[in-house]
């Protein structure tokens, strides 16, 4: 289970090292690939991939027409981003999700049980 919060930073090329109680229990329980992205466009949202396609099938199971699915899945994927943990525990938070979310600099990283929130340090 994921929980609490870490500060951390997101470098000059956008990526965020992930606190390493994070990254240690995503490796450790799912691997390295993650979906990124986010429900708002405020902050970041980081699904360790397992978890990511359970959420797919859940949704595979609704119907291709309800609205809530639609929705759900227009914001997803128009922030969304395949991305993987590096060796040094980093992962890119691509353009789109990084600029409408001010992620420059220091953030807050927050366990949400089977995923990670990032927040702008100062909102």
């Amino acid at each position: 289970m994921l929980r609490g919060n870490h500060a951390a930073k997101i470098d000059d090329k956008g990526r965020l090292k992930v606190p390493n109680a994070f990254r240690a229990l995503i490796e450790e329980q799912h691997g390295s690939e993650l979906f990124v992205t986010s429900l708002t466009g405020e902050y970041v949202r980081i699904y360790p991939m397992a978890v990511w396609l359970a959420m797919e099938e859940k949704l595979s199971r609704v119907p291709s027409t309800h609205p809530t699915r639609l929705k759900f899945l227009d914001r997803v994927n128009y922030f969304g981003q395949v991305a993987e943990l590096d060796a040094q525990g980093r992962v890119l938070i691509h353009g789109r999700v990084r600029d409408s979310a001010g992620m420059t600099g220091e953030v807050d990283v927050l366990g949400q049980y089977d995923s990670l929130d990032v927040w702008n340090h100062e909102r």
